[in-house]
């Protein structure tokens, strides 16, 4: 993750040391290149990472697109995936985090209500899954597995390090197929605004994928009622476009906060 996380949904695991150094004496990291590979994550974890693509495919792009067909109007997001800058646009609002700060800028009359440093980056990490558990200040381990139609999930539980993120206290559980893999379901917490430990979690089905330059993604994500971890009915649900993975990184202005922007 770059550590940017925002969330009020998510959160991440224990993988030890996540980067392998080269067995060299005298190098000099600060100009080295590291090597992310799965091999340093949990057998379980690997395995999820795998069928969606690999971690090694996923590091080697470095933008991400995908447009949110919403009620109001379609929202378009971009992400730097390397430091997790990021720029939705909306006919109502532009929002973005340039690495320091987050932003925001109305268009028209509209004026936007929430909370830009909280929503710069939620839907990138719905969206990202499961890479962004990946990410480095994060702790594994298994859970009881979730049973949902007479089918039973395995769950990944994933917690941040303290002090990651805005949120370290956020724990998400992954849910996969057992017979692809696949990841199949999210429970989340969210912390942000109560700034207290929560005690329930909320899912999402990761109800259908996409293949985009060898990388599964998401096309379609399905809220649930639940109570407790038994899954009732859906709440709601958020189709995904216009989705493009490149090697190209945008220029920092694209990022870059106008003049007129708030923060």
């Amino acid at each position: 993750m770059k550590n940017y996380l925002i969330l009020a949904v998510v959160a991440i695991l224990f993988a030890s040391c996540k980067q392998e150094t080269k067995p060299v004496e005298n190098v000099d990291y600060a100009e080295e290149t590291l090597d992310v590979t799965t091999s340093v994550y949990p057998e379980n974890v690997s395995k999820v990472f795998n069928a969606h693509g690999s971690v090694e495919a996923w590091n080697s792009f470095k933008t991400l697109e995908f447009t949110m067909k919403k009620p109001t109007g379609d929202e378009k997001t971009t992400v730097d995936l390397h430091n997790r800058r990021s720029l939705i646009e909306t006919d109502a609002f532009k929002l973005g985090f340039d690495g320091t700060e987050a932003w925001v800028m109305d268009k028209g009359d509209n004026k936007y209500e929430g909370k830009p440093e909280f929503y710069y980056n939620l839907m990138f990490y719905f969206y990202g899954m499961p890479f962004v558990f990946a990410d480095n200040g994060i702790s594994y381990s298994e859970v009881e597995p979730l049973v949902y139609n007479d089918k039973e999930y395995p769950g990944i539980k994933i917690s941040f390090d303290a002090g990651v993120g805005q949120s370290s206290d956020d724990e998400y559980i992954l849910f996969y197929d057992a017979d692809t893999n696949k990841m199949a379901w999210l429970g989340y917490t969210v912390t942000y605004f109560s700034k207290e430990k929560a005690t329930s979690f909320n899912f999402v089905r990761y109800a259908d994928w996409q293949m985009v330059n060898g990388i599964e993604l998401p096309s379609k994500l399905e809220w649930y009622k639940a109570e407790g971890f038994t899954i009732g009915e859906m709440k709601n649900d958020l189709l995904f476009t216009d989705v493009k993975l490149t090697k190209t990184a945008q220029e920092d202005s694209f990022y870059k906060k106008p003049a007129v922007a708030v923060e």
